[in-house]
């Protein structure tokens, strides 16, 4: 069982100021859902990217929420969904740090295993480091027309040029 606690006045006014921020954060804690979750928006697109974790902080000068334990993070905008042992997001920097074991779903078919990743948003960049003596591994969907049976076209022929007289 999972203890559920409250927060302190000051940390509640403190989150309240977050809110008003670029960077909205909102910790949620209930019986049905008892792992923290942090839900980040853009002032400019308001597009939620939501974070639940074992254990989560903001720095509210820094702006960044690191999350930690057992970390799941959906970003729809992106149709990106990850796993991780811990995650940082720099709001300001527009990224996101993933480490320990970390797998990344990105649009329902692609994805990413590392030691560590870095997502760089703005860039829609992967970043991705292995654990030492291992390799990154990353699986990618690629449209073959020719394995489901069906032919490529050839390219049409171009009348052959016949010799003036």
């Amino acid at each position: 069982m999972i203890p559920s606690y409250q927060l302190p006045k000051s940390q509640i006014l403190r989150l309240g100021l977050a809110l008003m921020l670029p960077v909205a954060f909102l910790g949620t804690l209930s019986l049905n859902n008892p792992i923290p979750q942090a839900t980040a928006q853009t002032a400019k697109g308001n597009r939620p990217l939501t974070i639940r974790s074992d254990v989560q902080e903001y720095d509210s000068t820094t702006q960044v929420i690191t999350a930690r334990g057992n970390v799941q993070m959906l970003y729809p905008a992106r149709q990106l969904q990850a796993t991780a042992a811990q995650a940082q997001y720099f709001s300001q920097e527009r990224r996101i740090d993933f480490s320990g074991n970390v797998y990344i779903l990105q649009q329902g078919n692609n994805s990413i295993r590392a030691e560590r990743v870095t997502y760089l948003i703005d860039e829609g960049r992967f970043i991705a480091l292995p654990k030492s003596d291992r390799q990154v591994e990353s699986v990618y969907m690629v449209e073959d027309a020719n394995l489901n049976g069906q032919t490529s076209k050839p390219a049409p022929k171009t009348p052959a040029l016949k010799p003036s007289n």
